[in-house]
């Protein structure tokens, strides 16, 4: 047989595929097509140190097979788009598929709950590869030579960096959805090292992130962004044990926020393995508090038409005015709770669907940044946070952390090597200032966030 690619239209492989699985046996079938185009530039010192630029594309088949129980459900994926290799991906599924256990739970959704957002919601722009190389080189250049101008005292340098990313996903399955778009992004961002008094090295960086060029910050003004933070760093301390009211930089609190998106996940409620199971319409934060997860916002990070299943996407309220009102959920998930899908269903290429959040966000408080700062009489603002320490089954929280010590509403001082640590149950209730500098940098997002009651643990 021919080795040449079956064709270049990628919708109507997917649709070949889906309908070749039928005829082989499958019950059901579901396709993911994707191709993408990425590039990478590193310059430290000045110097291009790597250049990376590539093209890949990808198909992966789900199979299910009707039993009298359920279905019997397996996967394959490949990059191999010949005429063989997609009898392989077909056949390869196939057999994997008839020595699977049987599940209740297993299937596509319903044929009426498939569908798609109509409409431009501008996931891509043609201008994130409309530079040559070398102005890419240089965006990545002029960011770093801005950190490194910025103070004397910034010596060295991780490298100014520019990426960018084009591709396109397709997606059909045999209850006759068929869908389609394509994304784009881009982004510079810089990390130079400072030397302190004592000769202690810091490092910290910045970044713009934007799905079009036009809409990149400039790289001079995140290079010097970035040397603000870590200068700030030079010289710090570790504080004293004890409990003070915490403030999260905007960038550090997202992570807060996403961990309400994973104990609402409908994989971690079915297992029992979430605080939060077994809770809807219990109140669990402060009235203040309203989650979101928005997969619909125009341009958004986390946008797109259809989830990893062909539902439309949607926006869910996960928590309104301190209550949890919805559990986020898969059509497996969701069967599994007796509930319907919230469409956040994502997936790879191979695999069954996990769940994924679209553009989720803490919905932004009244309070300016520097006015909550100024509220605080002795607390922790938080810049960074290291490692793992977030138990979703008790909720217990513990984090290594880095800032800046608060005293008489002002930044006072840096400080390391010191933990935070709390319980999320506690933490969501004391959440006593939110503010209005609510930005998305990526698909989560937060304003700025205080949180009293929490341990600082230290000298």
């Amino acid at each position: 047989m021919s080795t040449a690619i079956l064709t270049t239209d990628l919708s109507s492989l997917a649709a070949d595929i889906v309908s070749r699985a039928l005829k082989a046996g499958a019950s059901d079938a579901e396709v993911t097509v994707r191709e993408g185009d990425e590039f990478s530039t590193t310059v430290r010192m000045g110097e291009v140190e790597t250049l990376k630029e590539s093209g890949s594309r990808g198909m992966g088949l789900r199979v299910l097979i009707a039993t009298p129980n359920g279905h019997r459900v397996a996967s394959t994926s490949s990059s191999d788009f010949s005429a063989e290799g997609i009898d392989h991906l077909v056949s390869g599924a196939l057999a994997l598929a008839h020595v699977t256990s049987e599940d209740p739970f297993a299937g596509l959704a319903d044929p009426g709950e498939f569908g798609k957002v109509e409409g431009d919601l501008e996931l891509y722009h043609e201008d994130v590869y409309s530079l040559p190389t070398a102005d890419r080189i240089d965006f990545a250049r002029r960011a770093e030579a801005a950190a490194l101008a910025a103070d004397t005292r910034i010596t060295n340098s991780d490298g100014g960096n520019f990426d960018a990313y084009s591709g396109r996903k397709v997606f059909a399955n045999s209850r006759g959805f068929a869908g389609e778009y394509r994304s784009s992004s881009c982004s510079i961002s810089a990390t130079p090292i400072a030397l302190g008094r004592n000769g202690e090295m810091q490092r910290d960086y910045w970044y713009t992130y934007a799905r079009s060029l036009k809409r990149l910050d400039t790289p001079e003004s995140v290079g010097a962004e970035a040397a603000r933070r870590t200068l700030r760093r030079l010289d710090a301390r570790r504080a004293k044990t004890q409990q003070a009211p915490i403030v999260f930089a905007p960038e550090i609190a997202r992570s807060i926020i996403g961990s309400i998106f994973e104990a609402a996940t409908g994989d971690a409620v079915y297992r029992g393995a979430s605080f939060l199971a077994g809770r809807l319409g219990e109140k669990i934060a402060a009235s203040s508090v309203t989650v979101i997860d928005d997969h619909t916002i125009v341009g958004g990070f986390g946008t797109s038409p259809f989830d990893g299943e062909g539902l439309p996407s949607r926006r869910t309220v996960v928590v309104e005015r301190g209550v949890l009102t919805n559990y986020l959920l898969n059509t497996y998930t969701a069967r599994k709770l007796g509930m319907k899908s919230t469409g956040n269903a994502s997936r790879g290429l191979a695999g069954n669907p996990g769940t994924g959040a679209g553009n989720l966000f803490l919905a932004a408080g009244d309070m300016p940044h520097d006015e909550i700062i100024s509220g605080v009489q002795s607390g922790l603002y938080v810049t960074e946070l290291l490692g793992p320490g977030i138990n979703l089954v008790t909720g217990d929280y513990s984090r290594g952390a880095s800032g800046l010590w608060i005293e008489n509403g002002q930044l006072t001082y840096p400080v390391q090597e010191i933990t935070v640590a709390g319980n999320l149950q506690q933490m969501f209730q004391n959440i006593t200032a939110i503010g209005n500098d609510l930005v998305f940098r990526g698909s989560v997002a937060s304003p700025t966030l205080r949180i009293d009651g929490m341990t600082i643990a230290g000298e």
